[in-house]
């Protein structure tokens, strides 16, 4: 079975993500800034400690794998809890150390990019494009470090596929949530249409299970991608239960140019991943609604 390395391993992506490989048989190694207590860590995972805003750390702990695909889920998550510099430098380094070291070492490159990289996440003032549903061929226009550094990260993904001849899969995240997390239930409760807020990314969200899922999809050697790839992964629906886009006409007073939403469908169209990656998303909302309680498992700043 292949090896993988999986970067941000103790976070909440790259644990569910660990779990998911380990337990499809894959070699994981598991890349963070510090290794966990012996008594935390699987059987099987070999875990290693290294900041990978570092070049010379983050080329020796890939050369030491030789992986057969690096998985690189360390960021900081988000612009609002730190200087808006060093969210753009931590990203944008690591990004660039951990994918010139995968595509030296010949492995193939997936990685979590964002939605926030439209603009419209974490805009100072609220704005949506002119025609939804959002693909991969919607304008990046973000103002903010954090959605900055994705656009630049997904450009440092091509050109290591370019350079070393590797695929590369940027898997553009919207908000991941995690079994036992009751953030979209409270959001849902408490949205009232006379006075709701304007979402930046209506309301969308991805399962944590389905984001590992995705994850092993774009690291099959079957999977056919020439070059560098972005993808939309995001679940089919909003999590409000309500229709998509009056739910933004509520909210905004007014609905873009070019509105194609079909009841509570997300606003972002992820045909691109089933159609080269066989991905779907297999969770939704009401599976939590049903007795699953909605997370847990949160975000990790980057090594």
């Amino acid at each position: 079975m292949d090896t993988v390395l999986v970067t941000a391993s103790g976070g909440g992506v790259g644990a569910w993500t660990v779990d998911a490989l380990a337990d499809a048989g894959h070699e994981v190694v598991a890349v963070d800034r510090r290794t966990p207590p012996e008594g935390e860590r699987r059987d099987g995972v070999d875990h290693k400690a290294a900041d990978l805003t570092d070049y010379g750390e983050t080329r020796q702990v890939v050369d030491a794998a030789a992986p057969d695909a690096v998985v690189h889920l360390a960021a900081i998550p988000h612009p609002e809890d730190h200087a808006g510099s060093r969210v753009f430098a931590n990203d944008v380094e690591s990004a660039y150390n951990v994918f010139d070291a995968a595509g030296a070492a010949g492995a193939r490159i997936v990685w979590a990019s964002s939605e926030s990289l439209y603009g419209t996440v974490f805009a100072a003032e609220d704005w949506l494009p002119d025609r939804l549903p959002i693909d991969e061929e919607t304008p990046t226009r973000p103002e903010d470090p954090y959605g900055l550094s994705k656009v630049v990260g997904e450009e440092v993904a091509a050109a290591a596929a370019r350079r070393h001849g590797v695929p590369a899969v940027s898997l553009r995240l919207s908000w991941v949530t995690y079994p036992g997390d009751d953030r979209r239930r409270e959001a849902r409760e408490a949205f009232d249409p006379a006075t709701a807020e304007p979402s930046g990314n209506c309301w969308s969200s991805v399962d944590v299970r389905d984001v590992a899922a995705a994850v092993e999809a774009a690291i099959d050697p079957e999977t056919a991608i020439d070059g560098h790839e972005a993808v939309l992964i995001v679940a089919a629906e909003n999590f409000l239960g309500r229709d998509t886009a009056a739910a933004i006409a509520a909210a905004r007073g007014e609905l873009p140019a070019e509105c194609d939403l079909d009841g509570d469908e997300s606003v972002f169209d992820c045909s691109k991943a089933e159609r080269l990656l066989g991905w779907e998303p297999d969770h939704s909302w009401r599976d939590a609604h049903d007795g699953e309680s909605d997370g847990g498992g949160g975000d990790r700043e980057a090594d």
